[in-house]
């Protein structure tokens, strides 16, 4: 693990932040259920999480038709949807948050979430002003492409040298290697231990209290 500084983190949201992984592999299986598609494996499903919603629905559901793509929407967004409200952060984040920002670190979010679907998660959670600033998957390429991690550098007027990636999936993972970033992996979201090690790490962690210890590392590292 080096012991580089870390002056931008940024968070991927589901299964990274909040503990919507299984919320999102239900709601993907369920659409395809009701559309008399092939209902794609538990594993198919949480491999696409991170993706945009097209990208996903293309990798999850292959057979699907482009006619049938809107109403498969329509069924996803209804079965999420529906305990949409009832998702919380994982134990610990919250506290992170707050000693991220008062360490001294810049606090964005990328994430594959649309831009609708993000500001209503960030209204339920009352985390308005928690970020500087936020990417979604229908503004942009999404992941792995690194239009994200660049564009919010590109905003905060830093180099993707000075940012670190944390996310669940090889997507995160991915996005922060192709734009130049650092990354640290957590295993308690959607993609397992032996498909996080295929991309490049600062650090693969187990717990949310481990990831406090290596971003705290870090950041006092630079002060």
């Amino acid at each position: 693990m080096s012991d580089q500084p870390y002056p931008l983190v940024v968070f991927d949201w589901d299964g990274t932040l909040i503990d919507s992984t299984a919320a999102i592999v239900y709601a993907i299986r369920a659409a395809a259920a009701d559309l008399g598609l092939p209902v794609p494996a538990r594993e198919v499903a949480a491999h696409v999480i991170g993706l945009g919603l097209h990208d996903a629905i293309r990798y999850a559901v292959p057979s699907i038709q482009p006619g049938q793509v809107p109403q498969y929407v329509q069924r996803y967004r209804y079965h999420y949807l529906k305990d949409d409200a009832a998702l919380e952060a994982f134990d610990g984040i919250p506290d992170l948050l707050d000693t991220l920002a008062a360490a001294g670190a810049r606090l964005a979010v990328a994430t594959g979430k649309s831009r609708a679907g993000l500001d209503r998660a960030l209204d339920q959670m009352g985390w308005r002003g928690r970020f500087l600033t936020t990417r979604c998957a229908d503004e942009g390429l999404p992941k792995p492409d690194p239009w994200m991690l660049r564009d919010i550098c590109e905003e905060l007027e830093m180099t993707p040298s000075a940012a670190v990636m944390i996310g669940d999936t090889t997507h995160d993972l991915g996005m922060a290697r192709s734009a130049g970033a650092a990354a640290v992996a957590v295993t308690y979201g959607a993609h397992p231990r032996d498909e996080l090690v295929r991309e490049p790490s600062l650090a693969i962690v187990d717990t949310v209290a481990e990831l406090r210890a290596v971003l705290l590392r870090g950041i006092r590292a630079g002060a």
